[in-house]
């Protein structure tokens, strides 16, 4: 059991008091708005086993099979396949997208024929991966995800009653629903920007207004509303309009796969991702947006988010199902007095944090550990722990 010592990401979007509550520590003033927990270049975790500390990946690199599993890196490779994170956002993020592994893997390899520099602002892909992923709220968390049904966001914009928005009402209303979704998100992200900035403005204003109303899109209304006083004038707040509005409650969890445009607004989760840094830009954001690119990647599907809730096993752990291998997100509500503990499967590298309360981790040589409130352990793939005391703890893993 290796104690890990992690980065907090300082972005713009991020709360400045969330996870340093979390950790027990002094806001500083400075946002915090993601921790990270695993052996990602950009920011690994450190480790210290008695000669210093030492990134979580160069352990990894000097012993992969004996940290990682032989079967997980004869599935993924020599490294950790995964990304834990503490998320807390205070702001919108962008309403982004993700490649599927086959758009990564050309998308990568064409801009490195081109030369483009893995630095550049207009470089669409960092890595040959995908990058689903799964957030977990630990407060009430807000986000778009996904498209809305057509028809339902043809009402939710003509309720507005702008005049720049009827002809993508008409669309909604005309066209198969792949074609309808399309063409509205494309004439969105290409319209001319000034007119588009007035259009937002105006939206905005009506959305404001339809939110004090008791009506079926109020919350809806109220996060565009929102969003747009973050971003003035971003062709992104129309294109929000064709998304789900979500509200996770504490313990659900919505799962992001490929093509899936979604944004983060507000609030604290657990977010768990495969290793890569691969996003098809939207809107509500400064940075490249590649429209071609990203109609290549949106999956034009309409539905209904997905909210996910724990399902318990047997032995007490509770498991966010997700259809990819790469990780595992599960946790465990330990109850005070119970003397068995949870004994956790072992065979692949797992990383424990501990949200709510504390828990004493015991290996099998007797070797305890104590996990207070937002403290995180990497446990090697040949470790066996049980968990005991009174606490939340979050398990992250591979699927066997």
């Amino acid at each position: 059991m290796d104690r890990l010592d992690n980065t907090a990401r300082p972005y713009a979007w991020g709360s400045t008091t969330a996870i340093p509550d979390l950790l027990g520590t002094p806001p500083t003033g400075e946002p915090r708005a993601e921790l990270w927990m695993g052996a990602h270049p950009g920011a690994p975790s450190r480790v210290d086993r008695g000669d210093g500390p030492h990134a979580l990946s160069d352990t990894i690199a000097a012993d992969p099979e004996g940290e990682l599993g032989t079967a997980a890196v004869r599935r993924f490779g020599p490294r950790l396949p995964f990304l834990l994170k503490v998320l807390a956002a205070a702001a919108p993020l962008s309403l982004q997208v993700h490649p599927d592994l086959a758009q990564a893997r050309d998308g990568f390899a064409a801009e490195e024929e081109r030369g483009i520099p893995l630095d550049a602002p207009d470089r669409n892909y960092k890595d040959a991966n995908h990058k689903p992923e799964l957030i977990c709220a630990l407060t009430p968390f807000n986000g778009f995800c996904g498209f809305r049904d057509p028809a339902a966001t043809a009402d939710l914009l003509a309720a507005l009653d702008v005049d720049s928005l009827k002809p993508y009402v008409d669309l909604l209303h005309a066209h198969p629903e792949a074609d309808a979704l399309r063409e509205v998100l494309t004439a969105v992200l290409t319209a001319d920007r000034a007119v588009m900035a007035e259009t937002v403005a105006q939206a905005a204003d009506a959305a404001e207004r339809l939110a004090e109303e008791d009506g079926p899109h109020r919350d809806a209304y109220a996060a565009y509303a929102d969003v747009a006083r973050h971003f003035p004038g971003d062709p992104g707040v129309i294109a929000a309009m064709l998304l789900n509005h979500v509200c996770l409650q504490p313990g659900e969890a919505l799962y992001l796969g490929a093509g899936v445009p979604h944004a983060y607004l507000d609030g604290l989760g657990v977010e768990i991702m495969a290793n890569s840094d691969n996003v098809l830009r939207c809107g509500l954001t400064p940075k490249h947006v590649d429209v071609p690119e990203l109609l290549r990647v949106v999956r034009f599907e309409s539905g209904d988010p997905g909210v996910l809730r724990p399902e318990a096993d047997a032995a007490g752990e509770e498991v966010y199902e997700t259809p990819i291998d790469e990780f595992r997100l599960s946790r465990y509500v330990l109850a005070p007095g119970a003397e068995a503990g949870a004994v956790l499967p072992s065979g692949a590298a797992q990383i424990l944090l501990c949200t709510a309360g504390s828990a004493v981790l015991r290996d099998a040589e007797g070797a305890e550990l104590r996990l207070d409130r937002g403290q995180s352990v990497f446990v090697r793939a040949d470790e066996r722990i049980a968990l005991h005391g009174e606490a939340t703890v979050f398990r992250a893993t591979v699927v066997a």
